[in-house]
């Protein structure tokens, strides 16, 4: 219940200065999300964040695998995602024990070609094959994973964490274009799983064609979770932060953006003297457009919903997540 002659974006702010709260929200959250938190930026960057600040409580707006980081990395506050139905279908599509199926080559790809496992193949089935090959874990996994896992990676410093390991093969789940891209980048072998991140997934040259037809003198950047078609088509390949932070340095004042749309307004807000144009318009995450003002509200009000690590994930997760940390 609103209090009388508030409204909800000041409801919310009495609540969260009363439960000693702060709010995160990604990247691709909605703008009027965005526009309440008091920290947005990508799921790690946003969880460590949270671990230095001095609070009770934290409102992740993202996913789930997002409060889960910030329940590894702070185990003493209250972490609440807003949403429980919002989920990662790409962090879903691995799991630790699941069935298991053949495995595949993915076509077209060369020097050398990475392995790529079906998504219902066990992470533990993928670890016995290749006993001692060590598991780099997307931070766009649930806890699990990451706790099974040696080491985590974001898709910023996927290649530089594939070249801090000693072996010259390594495993890396769950996303096989960001896999794609690192083995496009170093000479080890990437042995990859067969997830994808359907926003962007659904990216194909001709719609590369078709931007830079519109939009002639734009730099088009694109995320690494992209098909590596796109991204060799692309002038910059790199993760949402580092597009905020590329487009505020670039002297270009045109921006073509490879991924999900709800980066734009930050880029704009953050550049409003340069003009940002959708690679795809419809590069939109519907898990990501769950949480609302009201879902906010209520999370603070009424603590739905509480995310928990269990300490016996907790433990291995944090240690591939500081091993991580300790490279990059």
């Amino acid at each position: 219940m609103l209090s009388e002659g508030t409204s909800l974006r000041e409801d919310i702010l009495i609540l969260k200065q009363n439960r000693r709260a702060i709010i995160l929200a990604h990247n691709y959250q909605r703008n009027e999300v965005q526009e309440i938190a008091d920290f947005t930026g990508d799921s790690l960057e946003l969880s460590r964040t949270a671990s230095a600040i001095d609070c009770d409580v934290i409102v992740f707006a993202g996913v789930n695998f997002m409060a889960e980081s910030a329940s590894i990395l702070s185990p003493d506050k209250m972490v609440i995602i807003p949403e429980i139905g919002a989920g990662c279908p790409m962090a879903d599509m691995i799991r630790v024990d699941t069935p298991r199926l053949e495995r595949k080559r993915f076509p077209g790809f060369d020097n050398p070609p990475p392995l790529i496992y079906p998504v219902r193949f066990t992470l533990r089935d993928i670890k016995a094959q290749y006993p001692g090959v060590p598991v780099i874990a997307y931070v766009n996994t649930r806890a699990d994973v990451k706790a099974e896992s040696d080491i985590c990676c974001t898709s910023a410093n996927i290649v530089k964490i594939v070249e801090s390991l000693s072996d010259d093969k390594v495993i890396c789940v769950p996303d096989r274009n960001l896999s794609i891209w690192a083995q496009r980048n170093t000479k080890k072998k990437v042995i990859a799983w067969d997830g994808y991140c359907h926003v962007h997934e659904r990216v194909k040259p001709e719609d590369v064609e078709k931007a830079r037809r519109e939009h002639p003198a734009a730099v088009l950047m694109a995320h690494p979770e992209c098909r590596l078609d796109v991204l060799e088509m692309a002038d910059h390949v790199t993760s949402t932060s580092g597009m905020l932070r590329f487009a505020k340095a670039s002297s270009g004042k045109e921006f073509i953006v490879g991924t999900e749309l709800g980066l734009m307004y930050r880029l704009r807000k953050e550049n409003p003297d340069k003009a940002f144009y959708p690679l795809r318009k419809d590069m939109i995450c519907p898990s990501m457009k769950k949480t609302t003002l009201k879902s906010v509200f209520r999370a603070l009000k009424e603590n739905k919903y509480v995310i928990k690590v269990p300490e016996n994930i907790r433990v291995p997760a944090k240690k591939a997540l500081d091993r991580m940390l300790g490279v990059s």
